[in-house]
């Protein structure tokens, strides 16, 4: 086949640059670094109109070789940098905060969770799970059960009235680290996946809870005052520790749903106690001291197998219980290996390591002062990646 399809001559004229020069014997002297060798016909005296004349000449040949370009890509121009450092610089549009790198949430989802503070994901647990864990739960009340570091605790109001030997006398059982069928539950790959979103690849369960709100006696004392997490944890940075918290059955406002305040998790930790309500509260229930009651709420309505995930500084809480059922859910708070503790003495968590140190007292004869950490690393497990720190 010819190289030039319409000869040599035709060819280079078509790009403009008229008859193509025809080269001497002489070869070619190279060129010095950083000097432009404008035309071969110029000697070490420069040329100045004949190099302006190829430069036009040239710039008529490129011209005329995107605009063959461009009618072959059916691109309408092409664009240009000036350097690659606009390239090389270039990020993607959005910035997390509270989320890691990952393939497993989409950028609304991180984009959502960085504004609001929380992320529900659906049905993320089986009806098949969650009746093996109600099944444990009821052998625990009927004491079927013996889980060495359990607490029960029971409602207010129920605690003063006649004891019932089974659930219906248990609002709440924390700490089943020890209980084989229950951890099951901290240990699911479908939620430590997400998990890792939150706090990196070395996981570890600090506080786990099954939660059996009751109907309200008429007391309001089903309900949970509005508080942070993170106020009853010596540990941090808050922005690696996250709860997953499950639906056990269907959860809406009549049953005493979970109510958020969107954004609050950007603040930081304010001081709580216990509220002055009528009636009274249930033990270990502190609620924030201060904050503005106008912010939006939001009530998280979930199906038997949802789970949200949330900050340790979000505001939340939960309502009455105005059915005759029993609303059940059960969580585990989450946090990276590679957090710290830290001492909470001069602070405003130093009245929550007061109570629990009256309480280990009570229980189990401690005399010596228990610092709150001192709690907190008895419970911790890992279950995922390696125990760096915690």
């Amino acid at each position: 086949m010819e190289r030039y399809p319409f000869g040599e001559s035709r060819w280079w004229a078509r790009l403009g640059a008229g008859p193509r020069p025809r080269l001497g014997g002489a070869r070619r002297r190279p060129a010095q670094r950083g000097v432009t060798v404008r035309a071969l016909a110029c000697g070490p005296d420069s040329c100045p109109a004949s190099g302006a004349m190829e430069d036009a000449a040239a710039a008529a040949r490129l011209g005329t070789i995107l605009r063959h370009l461009c009618s072959r890509t059916g691109a309408a121009a092409l664009t240009t940098f000036p350097t690659s450092a606009q390239i090389a610089s270039f990020k993607h549009p959005m910035e997390f905060h509270y989320t890691l790198d990952n393939n497993l949430l989409t950028p609304e989802q991180r984009q959502f969770y960085d504004e609001n503070g929380y992320l529900l994901i659906k049905n993320l647990v089986s009806g098949e799970d969650i009746e093996r864990f109600r099944n444990e739960f009821a052998k625990i009340c009927k004491k079927e059960v013996q889980v060495p570091g359990l607490i029960i605790m029971r409602d207010v109001a129920i605690a003063k009235s006649e004891f019932v030997p089974d659930q219906k006398a248990v609002t709440k059982i924390q700490d089943f680290q020890e209980d084989e069928e229950l951890f099951r539950y901290c240990t699911m790959p479908q939620i430590l996946k997400y998990v890792e979103c939150f706090t990196g690849p070395n996981i570890m369960a600090m506080h786990t809870m099954l939660i059996n709100k009751p109907p309200d006696s008429g007391k309001k004392s089903s309900r949970h005052p509005m508080h942070q997490d993170l106020h009853f944890f010596p540990f941090r940075p808050a922005d690696l520790i996250v709860c997953a918290w499950t639906a056990m059955e269907p959860i809406d406002r009549s049953n005493g749903c979970l109510v958020v305040l969107p954004g609050t998790h950007k603040g930081s930790l304010k001081p709580h106690d216990y509220p002055d309500w009528e009636g009274g509260v249930n033990k270990m229930y502190h609620g924030v001291r201060d904050y503005n009651k106008n912010l939006p709420r939001v009530h998280l309505v979930m199906e038997k197998g949802d789970t949200v995930f949330f900050h340790p500084l979000l505001i939340h809480g939960s309502g009455m219980n105005r059915t005759q059922g029993f609303r059940k859910a059960i969580s585990c708070h989450y946090a990276s290996a590679d957090c710290h503790y830290i001492e909470v003495k001069g602070t405003s968590q130093e009245n929550i390591e007061k109570e629990v140190a009256e309480i280990a007292q009570r229980k189990y004869g401690v005399s010596t002062p228990i610092a709150l950490k001192d709690t907190w690393m008895i419970r911790g497990r890992l279950v995922k990646g390696e125990r760096t720190n915690l």
